[in-house]
């Protein structure tokens, strides 16, 4: 993520007071406190928050969360933790096999196009939008700040999405795709593989006891801006997730 993004992140480091400026755009800088997030568990290194190491073996089968799985959109005010958003971020893009650099969800080409971010709010991760890092198993800053509100009005104005501790959005590069594939790529193999990446993060919800929904209705510019991504990330998924209520 970070080499794609470099052209447009300006990131300096000042050791002597523990803070990371991060610079998205022209003339837009954040703060980022690394104290701060050194107490909330997470470990900085280079600028990037490394996640926990995801658990891959659980108490719930895949057929009981296939069995269990539900659209969830009334969510609660609890907030997610950093082990939660680990495994989420595993489960949608994780690599499963460092040696030939696989993920969770299969890839036409073993491409991959997608690249997914978070719009977080209620976690004991800083609010902030963030890009996942699979082969580091890491977040990158993006910039600071609870945009949730600008997520769900981005999002047709869907209430519900704003109430979400946090927004996954799975977002494509086409061309990654297309220049072996042609226009059959972008048509049907790049959904495709959203797809699968979507299944994956219900799936992974439900095992954790929190719930989410995919949302397709929003206007691709606007969600784009939340993000901050540049004109070649497609958005093709939107993802509140949460505690729900029972």
């Amino acid at each position: 993520m970070a080499d794609r993004l470099s052209r447009r992140k300006l990131l300096l480091t000042f050791a002597s007071v523990g803070a990371v400026v991060i610079g998205v755009g022209i003339g837009s800088l954040k703060v980022l406190d690394l104290r701060r997030v050194e107490r909330e568990r997470f470990k900085v290194e280079g600028g990037r928050i490394k996640l926990p190491k995801p658990v891959k073996k659980r108490h719930l089968s895949v057929e009981e969360a296939i069995m269990r799985r539900r659209s969830g959109r009334d969510f609660t005010d609890s907030p997610l933790v950093s082990d939660d958003i680990s495994q989420l971020c595993w489960a949608a893009q994780g690599v499963t096999d460092p040696a030939y650099g696989l993920r969770a969800a299969p890839s036409t080409g073993a491409l991959y196009p997608l690249e997914l971010f978070l719009v977080v709010g209620n976690s004991d991760l800083q609010a902030g939008v963030y890009g996942y890092v699979p082969r580091e198993h890491a977040l990158e800053v993006v910039k600071i700040g609870d945009f949730r509100k600008q997520l769900r009005e981005a999002s047709l104005d869907q209430a519900w999405i704003e109430d979400g501790a946090l927004g996954l959005v799975i977002t494509a590069i086409y061309d990654r795709t297309t220049v072996k594939y042609g226009e059959r790529g972008k048509l049907r193999y790049v959904p495709m593989e959203a797809g699968h990446v979507a299944e994956n993060i219900y799936l992974q919800a439900q095992s954790l006891g929190l719930g989410t929904a995919s949302v397709g209705a929003f206007d691709d510019d606007r969600v784009r801006d939340v993000i901050s991504a540049p004109s070649e990330y497609i958005p093709l998924h939107v993802m509140p997730i949460g505690h729900v209520r029972t």
